[in-house]
């Protein structure tokens, strides 16, 4: 598959402050890719240059082997963390206040349909629900039937039911063949829904491949997890076996073999109450590569 979206050399900076640096990198034509970091990495920042927001202080984004500009405006869509929405009128109205902003326009009975907005076409837009609202704005960036979708952070503070029904709205679009870009804190809502991810820190993408080949790049084996006892001294215990840390209140044991390590456990008579076997994610992988939490 060819490349839509093409970062190259993508650089910004405040003062002294070098937000984005230098960073390049290809997004394939009807592909999930996900943008991950944790707060202030440079991703927020990356997205806006990409959407041409805001002004990179060099390199450039190519919309199909262009410089970005009206003909990327008009085919692409964007769903904000948050978007104002004109007070006092229905949904229905909105999505055809937003439609004629643009050229070309997709049915609404599809993009209803698609995002699920049936039951909710007469409501007062400032009576929805946060997963009723977030359904509403997916709704929006769909309006020009786009050939690119920006997702930026489009779960956050939604309940779990209502997260999950926002995910089974985002593969109803990647089957149709759109390219997506996410931003997202959720490593579940990642691993689910991207085909390749990159992770950004300082500034930088120090990782980026489709998420299960970067899992089994870094990691081999599982973590087994059991609630730390004041019995257990990690520097005398040697019950544990090798490859032992203590995670806040928990004892973390990275296993090659599970039925090894359970069986040890057992044999030297450590309590297995509250014992959880963990497969690594990409929460782990950035911990790994930079010692910090992607929600930090």
């Amino acid at each position: 598959m060819a490349g839509i979206l093409s970062v190259e050399n993508l650089t910004k900076r405040y003062k002294n402050i070098l937000a984005v640096d230098n960073i390049s990198f290809e997004i394939k034509e009807g592909l999930c890719f996900g943008l991950l970091g944790p707060n202030g990495a440079g991703k927020t920042t990356t997205v806006e240059m990409m959407e041409g927001i805001l002004a990179p202080s060099s390199g450039r984004t190519l919309f199909q082997g262009k410089p970005i500009g009206p003909h990327f405006y008009e085919r692409v869509g964007i769903q904000f963390q948050d978007t104002a929405l004109q007070d006092f009128i229905t949904v229905v109205e909105t999505l055809r206040l937003f439609s004629a902003l643009y050229e070309m326009n997709r049915d609404m009975a599809e993009i209803v349909e698609i995002c699920n907005l049936q039951d909710i076409l007469t409501q007062d837009t400032r009576k929805l629900s946060g997963g009723q609202r977030q359904r509403l704005l997916l709704g929006l960036a769909l309006v020009n039937d786009p050939a690119v979708v920006f997702l930026d952070e489009p779960t956050t503070g939604l309940d779990p039911q209502a997260r999950r029904n926002f995910w089974a709205l985002v593969e109803k679009i990647k089957a149709e063949g759109k390219t997506i870009l996410l931003t997202t804190h959720y490593m579940e809502e990642a691993e689910i829904l991207c085909d390749e991810v990159a992770i950004m820190d300082h500034g930088r993408i120090i990782a980026r491949d489709a998420p299960s080949r970067l899992l089994s790049e870094n990691f081999d084996g599982v973590f087994v997890r059991l609630p730390w006892r004041e019995d257990l001294e990690l520097s005398e215990d040697r019950r544990l076996g090798e490859n032992v840390s203590r995670k806040n209140e928990h004892v973390e044991i990275h296993s090659k073999n599970v039925d090894a390590t359970l069986q040890s456990l057992i044999y030297n008579g450590v309590h297995l109450n509250g014992l959880s076997i963990h497969s690594p994610n990409l929460e782990d992988l950035f911990l790994k590569l930079t010692g910090s939490s992607l929600r930090s």
